[in-house]
C-alpha cells in the first residue's frame, strides 16, 4: 500500500479535544507487574504497516488528547499504527520524568504493539513536543536501535539547566518543583539523577537516527523552554566538524538574531507560517529554530517523518506533503 494518501486537510482549526472514535484505550503489561495504560488504535489490514510512538507532554498523561489527537488523526487516514503510552505519566513523580522505568515502557509499548498487529520495523516513528520532546531526545538516545525517524520539538534537554532557569530568587515555581518531587530534592550542576534524565546524558548514541529537532524563536520568553536547549542537544549529537559555536548561543536568544556567519534558513512550504528562521544539518541530524513559540508543527513533523526509513539515508526535503489545518499545538 502506499505511503500517503493525498487528500484535503485531516482536521480544522484548533486541534481536536478528544481522540477520534477510532481510538481504543488499553492496558499494556509492564515487566514490573504494573499495567501501562495507552491509547491504541491499529487499522484492519494484515499488512505491515508504520507505527507512530506519541509521546504525553510534561504535565498530561496517555489520555490527554489535544494536539496529540493530530497524532491520531493522521494514523488512522494513512492507514498506521498508532500508540501512545503513559510511561508513568506526569512528570512530577519518581517513576515518571525520564528514568528507567519511563524509559523502559516506551521501548515496551512498542513490543506490545508489534504484538497486537503486522508493524513494518522500518517504519517506526517517534514524536512528541515540549516534555515529549524531552522524552522522543531521550529515546533517541538511549534506544537508537528502534527509530525510523525521532522529530523532536521544544524539549528539555538538561534537566538540571531547566530547573535553574525556573528558580527564581532561589524560589522554584510550578516545573522547578515537579523536577524537585520526581528526584526527591533540588539538582544542581552535576546531579547525577538529573543528568541520568536530561537527554544529553545520551545524546551522543542518536547519530545514526535521522533526528528532527525544532524550537520556536520565542519559547524562553512566550513558553517555558528556552530554544538553546535545541542548540544544546543539536551539539550533543553533531560529529565535532558540523556543531555549532556554543559561544554564540547566547547572543542568538538574547538578541533573537542570527549571530555572525550564520546563514538564514532555505524556505520549507511544510511549515506554513511558522516559518524556518535557522536550520543546520549534520549528518542524520537536523536543528530548526522557527518563527514561533513553545509548539509543535504538526504539518512538518507527521510529513517529514513519514519519508524516513530505518536502513536508508535520511530524506530532509519535504516537498510533497499532505496538508494539515491545524494550529500550532503548544504542550506543557
Amino acid at each position: 500500500m502506499s505511503s500517503l494518501h493525498a487528500q484535503t486537510p485531516l482536521i480544522s482549526k484548533p486541534a481536536p479535544k478528544r481522540w477520534p472514535a477510532q481510538i481504543a484505550k488499553v492496558g499494556i503489561p509492564c515487566s514490573d507487574g504494573a499495567t501501562q495504560e495507552a491509547m491504541w488504535f491499529a487499522p484492519a489490514s494484515t499488512e505491515k504497516k508504520p507505527l507512530l510512538v506519541g509521546l504525553h507532554t510534561w504535565s498530561s498523561s496517555y489520555a490527554s488528547a489535544g494536539g496529540d489527537a493530530v497524532y491520531a488523526e493522521w494514523c488512522v487516514a494513512q492507514g498506521w499504527a498508532f500508540v501512545h503510552p503513559d510511561f508513568r505519566g506526569p512528570n512530577w513523580t519518581p517513576p515518571a520524568l525520564g528514568s528507567e522505568r519511563a524509559v523502559l515502557d516506551v521501548v515496551e509499548a512498542v513490543a506490545w504493539a508489534k504484538q497486537q498487529t503486522q508493524v513494518d520495523e522500518t517504519r517506526i516513528y517517534l514524536i512528541g513536543v515540549s516534555g515529549g520532546g524531552h522524552m522522543a531526545m531521550l529515546m533517541a538516545g538511549r534506544h537508537p536501535e528502534i527509530w525510523a525517524g525521532v522529530s523532536a520539538w521544544c524539549g528539555i534537554d538538561d534537566i538540571a539547566k531547566w530547573h535553574a532557569e525556573h528558580t527564581k530568587n532561589g524560589v522554584p515555581d510550578k516545573y522547578a518543583q515537579n523536577i524537585e518531587t520526581a528526584l526527591g530534592h533540588a539538582p544542581v550542576k552535576g546531579d547525577p539523577e538529573a543528568w541520568k534524565r536530561s537527554p544529553l546524558s545520551c545524546l551522543q548514541n542518536a547519530a545514526t537516527v535521522p533526528l528532527d529537532i525544532a524550537h520556536g524563536i520565542h519559547d524562553g520568553r512566550a513558553g517555558s523552554v528556552p530554544f538553546t536547549h535545541a542548540l544544546r542537544a543539536f551539539n550533543a549529537v553533531a560529529a565535532e566538524a558540523g556543531r555549532l559555536d556554543a559561544n554564540a548561543f547566547p547572543l542568538f536568544y538574547e538578541t533573537q538574531k542570527l549571530p555572525p556567519g550564520w546563514q538564514p534558513a532555505p524556505p520549507d512550504a511544510s511549515y506554513g507560517v511558522k516559518v524556518p528562521i535557522f536550520r543546520h544539518i549534520s549528518g542524520n541530524t537536523r536543528l530548526t529554530i522557527f518563527e514561533g513559540g513553545h509548539e509543535i508543527v504538526h504539518q512538518a513533523a507527521l510529513n517529514w517523518l513519514a519519508k524516513q526509513r530505518r536502513g536508508q539515508p535520511v530524506v530532509w526535503d519535504v516537498r510533497d506533503f499532505i496538508p494539515l489545518d491545524v494550529e500550532g499545538e503548544s504542550g506543557k
